[in-house]
């Protein structure tokens, strides 16, 4: 068995709050956080940050004159990793690694210097620095100080799960000793809307919950983005007072048909949750946190994936995409917040509309993460505690 990670703190910045208890608390509420937002001339669902949140953003790019020109993905993840740190109470000894993606990276920034291009013929000279892949990962080395490595990279919607795998592979590598993984995403721009609108996935309703994220029964796509970041602090071994353990990391990639869908039972899926599970008997398995996008192919795929691996011993199934919409880059590692809490609480937290006759009789233990994106890469992380 490989050697066990902990994930010592895990701190994000979304529309679900800043702390622990906040993000907790709007779990526990059965109400959405998406609602009516302005895209340029359209008025679509979308879960954005709160007017205190998007204070504090303006806050850090006053506070020192070479945040004044980076991207909200960028300022999140600063404000996302300075508390992970924090709660990690890692010091200006500590010398650890930093691995940070994000799957459209400074879309905002892209999309301002790109209209101005195009109407002046000429760009700023911040454009090139600000809106580099690596911009979020180096920025954010800048701001803790950090002296270890530093990665970046674009898997798409599984982007924060396989920044953690890397940083589960140094360490167990004996290369670091520590490593902040994370995720940040600020998608909520027209250009990025229009995208998702034109492959036919982004959501019409305007009901009570205008994403639908696993209603198998559902008969529209229901996609809706969201916005935010998330980083955690990992350690080899079992840490005392740790939030949670990482027993097992699973990834795989499938041949597609089609450049953004995969197969009708998520090959990929099934290879990423067996690597994960490894010697894990399927039944210690209590829930899963479903990637889940609020699709109708993209929820059923998975949910077939779940039932192939796990027969009759399904555990319990969620999803957070229908209270926060899907955040690309870092919706994995929030996923992965969202698990951990539930662990130390000791509470599942359902799908308000998806009706279930599961029920645990034992302490939650042990829950599996899944994530996949464009290009059919899956990541399957088992957590306990």
């Amino acid at each position: 068995m490989s050697t066990p990670v902990s994930i010592v703190s895990i701190s994000s910045f979304s529309p679900l709050g800043t702390t622990p208890q906040e993000v907790w608390e709007n779990y526990l509420k059965e109400t959405t956080l998406i609602q009516d937002f302005q895209a340029g001339a359209k008025i679509v669902p979308a879960a954005a940050l709160t007017e205190q949140q998007k204070h504090e953003v303006e806050a850090l790019k006053k506070s020192d004159s070479k945040y004044s020109s980076l991207d909200n993905s960028v300022l999140y993840s600063l404000l996302a990793s300075r508390e992970a740190l924090k709660e990690a109470g890692w010091g200006g000894d500590d010398v650890f690694g930093i691995n940070i993606g994000s799957s459209r990276g400074a879309t905002d920034l892209f999309e301002k210097h790109h209209s101005e291009f195009l109407e002046t013929g000429k760009t700023a000279v911040q454009a090139s620095p600000v809106t580099t892949l690596g911009n979020i990962s180096s920025w954010v080395a800048q701001d803790l100080k950090s002296t270890g490595p530093e990665i970046s990279h674009s898997i798409t919607c599984s982007t924060a799960l396989h920044a953690l795998l890397n940083g589960v592979a140094w360490l167990r590598a004996g290369m670091a000793d520590k490593f902040l993984v994370g995720g940040s995403e600020a998608p909520l721009t027209p250009f990025t809307i229009a995208q998702m609108q034109a492959m036919k996935i982004y959501s019409t309703l305007t009901a009570e919950y205008p994403c639908r994220a696993l209603d198998l029964d559902k008969k529209a796509n229901t996609m809706v983005l969201g916005e935010g970041a998330a980083s955690a602090c990992l350690e080899l071994g079992k840490v005392p007072n740790a939030l949670a353990y990482i027993d097992g990391v699973g990834y795989a990639t499938e041949t597609l048909k089609h450049s953004v869908s995969i197969s009708d039972d998520a090959e990929c899926m099934q290879k990423s949750m067996i690597m994960a599970l490894r010697d894990t008997p399927i039944e210690e398995v209590d829930a899963i946190v479903m990637h889940a996008p609020g699709t109708i192919k993209g929820d059923l795929s998975e949910y077939k994936a779940i039932q192939k691996i796990f027969s009759d011993k399904l555990p319990l199934l969620t999803t957070n995409k229908w209270k926060i919409g899907h955040t690309f880059g870092s919706s994995g590692l929030l996923s992965l917040e969202f698990a951990v809490l539930m662990l130390q609480h000791n509470h599942f937290v359902g799908v308000p509309f998806v009706a279930s006759d599961k029920v645990l009789d034992r302490p939650l233990k042990k829950i599996l993460v899944n994530a996949v994106g464009f290009g059919g890469n899956a990541v399957s992380i088992l957590l306990s505690k």
